[in-house]
């Protein structure tokens, strides 16, 4: 007895809806590259392009001294293109110095953090930009080291500098590209990491302060 249902029009087409499926699949994975959504990132650019304020960004955090070494932030809303953004969850960094520097240990201490700013915004700016060239990438790791010479921090020899005298940072990198393209990768965390833009080329830090009530 024939069925008295209609026949599905994707099998009279010649598609079985698992094709239709793995075609919507792919699309959707086509529009993903590194993790990262292409189309969004394609309107995100044309918003900035038409109106450039759109790009004007403001990140604030909020310290707090606990204890000798220790201090803690908690991450305030930013601002994007001059409206209010709240994080979707709170965060609190916490900052503390080494028994050896005369701390508690309860976290990694400034330089430390600068060290995880600045490898996280160079891997991150790498990933972003890799994905805007449609280059895949599998795995970033990074190891980072900063020299430091107490002798400026304590003020017994004017001619060391209180912060790093230099940073070393080492890339790996690992995905199916061509040696040219790895050059090419490694060349896009400095020329577009905000941090690292930030620590290379300087920033004016306005410091002021007030006795608190």
């Amino acid at each position: 007895m024939a069925s008295c249902l209609p026949s599905s029009p994707n099998k009279a087409a010649g598609l079985s809806i698992s094709d239709e499926g793995k075609n919507v699949m792919q699309t959707k994975l086509s529009t993903i590259t590194n993790g990262v959504d292409i189309t969004r990132m394609k309107e995100t650019i044309t918003a900035v392009k038409a109106a450039p304020e759109l790009g004007s960004f403001r990140f604030r955090i909020q310290n707090r001294w606990i204890d000798a070494g220790e201090t803690r932030s908690e991450v305030q809303p930013f601002t994007a293109g001059g409206k209010e953004v709240r994080h979707n969850s709170g965060f609190t960094l916490v900052a503390d110095e080494p028994d050896v520097l005369l701390g508690s240990d309860r976290g990694a201490n400034p330089v430390e953090h600068l060290l995880h700013a600045l490898a996280s915004c160079v891997t991150t700016s790498t990933i972003y930009h890799a994905a805007a060239r449609g280059i895949a990438v599998e795995q970033v790791e990074s190891t980072l080291e900063g020299v430091l010479d107490l002798n400026g921090f304590l003020g017994l020899n004017p001619n060391v500098r209180n912060g790093y005298q230099n940073i070393t940072m080492k890339l790996r990198i690992k995905g199916d590209f061509s040696d040219e393209q790895l050059r090419e990768l490694s060349s896009l965390g400095p020329q577009f990491s905000p941090v690292y833009d930030s620590i290379t080329r300087g920033v004016p830090v306005a410091l002021s302060a007030e006795r608190m009530k």
